[in-house]
């Protein structure tokens, strides 16, 4: 249903995008079901292109996010710390691309992700890896494997301002014995430069009463997989997300 509904939009290639890759950006989330997002799209084709690789629409990704013993991460998301990092290995199945990248928030609440290309999904640091993950002030010795992470995603670019919009569906979380999947729920983040005012995708969700959320992927799925982990703060989003994901 929903591919049928992208065939509809103007396309953009990986190479077009580089004007707006937005590593310095804000990041607003949402949270919906896939009925609300058939409900919006068909609103989006004047105003967004759609990026289209060997033919494709909507993309798999793989990701393996790396943490500490202790999970520090995850705990300072989880406590509010205002200067916070994530280290991802993310594998962009369709472009056959594999990167290590690091996202930053800092106090004014600006993302700022680095990325290096890696040859291969890993689940381990290369000496190249490593030294990039130093060059960043972060200590590679800390970081083990910590939670496998699966979803598709479909990538909007605004067609008059540097915004882009990701879509993602099929959400998915695995390590080791354990798995939770979240396939009825939809994660759009809406990615700006940090000037930008109000665009038509804002505008829009709103409309349809769908509000801004917090939302982490890596710390919801840790919340799911792992029992043993702090999750007060995460109490409310996980109940709205297994109400929504029945």
């Amino acid at each position: 249903m929903i591919r049928q509904y992208l065939k509809e939009f103007n396309k953009i290639s990986l190479s077009q995008m580089d004007n707006v890759s937005l590593m310095r950006r804000i990041d607003t989330k949402y949270l919906l079901t896939q009925n609300d997002l058939l409900k919006i799209l068909p609103s989006l084709k004047e105003d967004y292109k759609i990026l289209e690789i060997n033919g494709n629409r909507l993309m798999s990704y793989a990701t393996l996010y790396f943490d500490s013993v202790l999970k520090n991460c995850f705990i300072d998301h989880h406590n509010g710390k205002s200067n916070r990092f994530k280290v991802r290995i993310r594998n962009y199945i369709e472009s056959n691309l594999s990167f290590l990248e690091i996202k930053r928030k800092n106090n004014l609440g600006i993302t700022k992700k680095e990325r290096q290309e890696i040859e291969s999904f890993q689940d381990y640091f290369s000496n190249m890896s490593i030294k990039f993950i130093q060059k960043n002030k972060i200590d590679p010795k800390k970081l083990e494997p910590t939670l496998y992470n699966n979803f598709k995603r479909l990538t909007l670019v605004n067609k008059r301002s540097a915004e882009r919009v990701t879509i993602d569906l099929n959400l998915s979380y695995k390590i080791e014995n354990e798995e939770k999947k979240f396939d009825k729920i939809v994660i759009i983040e809406v990615k700006q430069d940090p000037k930008l005012k109000q665009t038509k995708i804002n505008k829009l969700l709103k409309s349809n009463s769908i509000l801004p959320t917090n939302f982490s992927k890596y710390c919801i799925g840790v919340t799911n997989i792992f029992s043993d982990v702090k999750k007060n703060r995460f109490k409310e989003l996980n109940l709205k997300l297994n109400k929504l994901n029945i």
